[in-house]
């Protein structure tokens, strides 16, 4: 089991796509950019089918409020409720899907929030039902981690989180661009987005492992067929990426904040360079991989993102909106659709509660921006 921090070089691969970062008044640095969302070119990948160009979003119900900082979000199987983490409190609480009610399981320790950092991204473990582990991507007094902690719900509230397991360390911290989002792919492997912690150089280095996507094993060791030897790098350029998702033919696209012009949504392909510093949105250099739809930061900021109904759905922070982004194969095939435009404020998270369902948290007590009333919800929706 490795439990270290800066991995080596690399070598080839061939497996997936997608990833970006953004910013704009929202976990990405300084605001700016005029209005507007535009997308790639429509696709002319040939026997997959593109969804309707139009979409809608029905909020079907608020499932809580009163939450603090809601920052990773994720799941448990069954029904059996949906497992929180708080940036700033660096606690997990457990919110029944039913009722609303919520309950604390514990705090995560080693945390230290400070400024964008904190408790951020948390994921189930792949053999959850066996081993009742949640991982956790947390700002730490000197760094970036990702740990594993035990889930027992039969111990009291507050005393049901066991003591962290560290797997992967190193990973730049900062006040600003941590990153943070973590999900399993459907390899079994652990996806991490990282920040450039405002460093920009860092995005370029690959032996660094901030301004990355990193793939490891469950065990944190660098997965196998990772495009550069013995590291965990798996995509680099990136400025600050906090949205991950697959779709049905197992791609993976991610979400990035973009500095005062453009903030991405990329289709992430293994060894490749997204071109943070040198490029923000797209560029006519080959070498960096252009986005497949890009929006001007003060629309969108996005952070996490889902795959749903053959579309990726985007949470955007300042932007206050769920960007509709329909695709066919790795490429938009409509102009991205805004939905819910001011009227739930910040959004920070969103998950895919299967078919066409997701769970959306806002972000309003984040200390950015004017939040709406000071409160933090997870809303229910169902999509087209």
């Amino acid at each position: 089991m490795l439990r270290r921090a800066v991995p080596a070089l690399l070598a080839t691969t061939a497996l997936l796509l997608t990833a970006a970062c953004s910013s704009g008044g929202g976990d990405g640095g300084s605001s700016g950019g005029s209005r507007g969302a535009t997308s790639a070119s429509p696709s002319r990948q040939a026997g997959e089918q593109a969804p309707s160009a139009k979409g809608s979003v029905k909020v079907v119900r608020t499932v809580a409020t009163g939450l603090n900082t809601p920052w990773g979000l994720a799941a448990l199987p069954g029904g059996g409720g949906l497992l929180v983490a708080s940036r700033d409190r660096g606690t997990i609480t457990r919110v029944d899907e039913k009722t609303g009610g919520k309950t604390e399981l514990g705090k995560v320790s080693g945390v230290s929030p400070n400024g964008e950092g904190g408790l951020l991204g948390i994921a189930l473990s792949p053999d959850y039902a066996s081993d009742h582990m949640v991982y956790a991507y947390f700002t730490s007094a000197s760094d970036n981690r990702i740990v594993r902690v035990l889930y027992d719900p039969k111990k009291p509230a507050g005393e049901q989180l066991g003591a962290p397991d560290t797997i992967f360390k190193g990973i730049p911290k900062g006040y600003i661009h941590n990153g943070g989002r973590i999900a399993f792919g459907p390899d079994g492997m652990l996806y991490a987005g990282t920040g450039e912690s405002g460093d920009r150089g860092l995005a370029q280095d690959t032996k660094s492992l901030g301004g990355k996507i990193l793939r490891l094993t469950p065990e944190g060791e660098p997965a196998p067929g990772n495009p550069f030897p013995d590291s965990a790098v798996y995509s680099y350029g990136h400025r600050n990426v906090q949205g991950l998702a697959w779709d049905r033919e197992q791609r993976l696209f991610a979400s990035e904040f973009g500095q005062d012009t453009w903030d991405e949504l990329n289709a992430i392909k293994p060894g490749a360079d997204y071109g943070w510093p040198n490029a923000e949105g797209r560029s006519s250099d080959g070498k960096y991989q252009n986005p497949i739809a890009q929006w001007h930061t003060d629309d969108a900021s996005p952070s996490g993102i889902a795959y749903a109904e053959g579309s990726v759905w985007m949470a955007g922070l300042k932007g206050q909106r769920l960007w509709r982004i329909p695709l066919k194969g790795t490429e938009a095939s409509a102009d991205p659709q805004a939905f819910l435009t001011g009227t739930y404020g910040r959004l920070r998270t969103v998950v895919s509660a299967g078919g066409d369902k997701l769970w959306l948290t806002t972000s309003n007590t984040d200390g950015r921006g004017a939040p709406k009333g000071g409160d933090d919800r997870i809303l229910e929706l169902e999509v087209s």
